[in-house]
């Protein structure tokens, strides 16, 4: 398995496994992170929230099985887990949350943020084959 398609597919599991517990259980996936319970009026939100993960999941996993990926998607998603980042940081900074609830979250932003970049920054178009 090439580098880009494992850390393609390594995405996409996490962002699926978001998406499921966002939308099947989100009061549970909210109890387990760490955060306050959230109104039930709330789940609308998360249940969109959901169907994001989802869709950039199903997305990911098919452009793992491409021979060739266009960097505008890597850029995309690379773009998201720094924005991610940015949240975690403020939030953090602010005391708002904790460490303990935002660390996890925060490293993932960068390990998938820098395995992404690394894949961008090689001197070919990212390729799968």
């Amino acid at each position: 398995m090439t580098y880009l398609r494992t850390v393609l597919l390594l995405i996409a599991v996490s962002q699926l496994a978001l998406g499921v517990l966002t939308l099947l259980a989100p009061a549970f996936f909210i109890q387990t992170m760490g955060l306050n319970a959230v109104p039930t009026d709330g789940f609308y939100l998360l249940g969109m929230l959901a169907a994001r993960f989802l869709a950039i999941g199903v997305l990911l996993v098919v452009l793992a099985r491409r021979q060739q990926v266009e960097p505008l998607w890597l850029q995309t998603m690379v773009g998201i887990q720094l924005v991610d980042l940015g949240v975690g940081l403020y939030y953090t900074a602010t005391g708002i949350l904790p460490l303990t609830v935002s660390a996890f979250p925060m490293f993932n932003a960068v390990l998938f943020s820098g395995l992404l970049l690394r894949a961008l920054l090689r001197p070919q178009r990212p390729a799968l084959a």
